[in-house]
């Protein structure tokens, strides 16, 4: 026997109307659930927490490819030598204003003159500096945020670091004015305020601290750069250790 779902009375199992209180089970069940059915099992959601990506790498996207990883690989020992050439001379070599990055870096540093140009003479001529800056570090947080290469990011820091140094030498021309200016002039010879440096440091009363500002910025720079590379080899320790660790699996 079964109760009926409304009034609760018994009536035979096969039974397709209720004979006391007369409701049809089969319409009554298309809006009502039957109480005698095997409950339906419900679909089990399942939580993955995913670790959260290291805060110092930012994640890498291409942590599994081992074709990257062998071509970071071969990078990272030849910007160690690059560094090293480039830092050991020293400022009065002007390592990095001979390099062709010199020839990479004039055209963002000419473009900050340009951009910098609305806010004033002092800007617009510190305007070089920081386009030789800002476009590495736009670079840098491109590749580490948005395209998750963090090793493409240390190498950009790296850049803004070599760009301390292909700074620095001007700021230590400031007083002397013997290296070379754009179209050719001499900071010398050059009317005042086309030197960038030597108008900067006149018109903060620091020119005769050109020297000592101009190893702050190489200091500056050698640290970057070293700093660069050490967090690209950890990239690496990284991605090797990811690498065994699905090979393995």
């Amino acid at each position: 026997m079964k109760h009926c779902p409304k009034c609760n009375r018994e009536v035979a199992p096969a039974a397709a109307i209720c004979p006391h209180c007369g409701i049809v089970f089969a319409k009554y069940y298309k809006y009502h659930a039957d109480p005698q059915a095997p409950a339906t099992p419900r679909p089990q959601a399942t939580v993955v927490i995913a670790p959260a990506p290291d805060s110092l790498l930012g994640g890498d996207a291409y942590r599994d490819n081992s074709a990257v990883f062998l071509g970071r690989c071969l990078l990272l020992p030849g910007f160690v030598l690059w560094s090293w050439l480039l830092i050991a001379p020293g400022i009065a070599a002007n390592a990095a204003g001979e390099s062709f990055l010199h020839l990479v870096n004039l055209p963002f540093h000419e473009a900050g003159h340009v951009i910098f140009r609305p806010f004033g003479q002092f800007v617009a001529s510190l305007g070089g500096t920081l386009g030789q800056l800002l476009m590495p570090t736009v670079c840098l947080l491109t590749l580490l945020l948005k395209t998750r290469d963090p090793f493409g990011a240390g190498l950009c820091l790296w850049w803004i670091g070599e760009n301390f140094l292909d700074i620095a030498p001007y700021i230590n021309d400031a007083r002397a004015g013997q290296l070379p200016l754009l179209g050719g002039n001499f900071g010398h010879s050059a009317p005042y305020g086309f030197h960038d440096w030597e108008y900067l440091l006149t018109e903060f009363g620091l020119l005769a601290q050109d020297h000592r500002l101009a190893n702050a910025a190489q200091l500056t720079g050698a640290v970057l750069m070293i700093t660069a590379l050490l967090y690209c080899g950890r990239v690496l320790w990284e991605q090797r250790r990811g690498l065994a660790a699905s090979n393995q699996g």
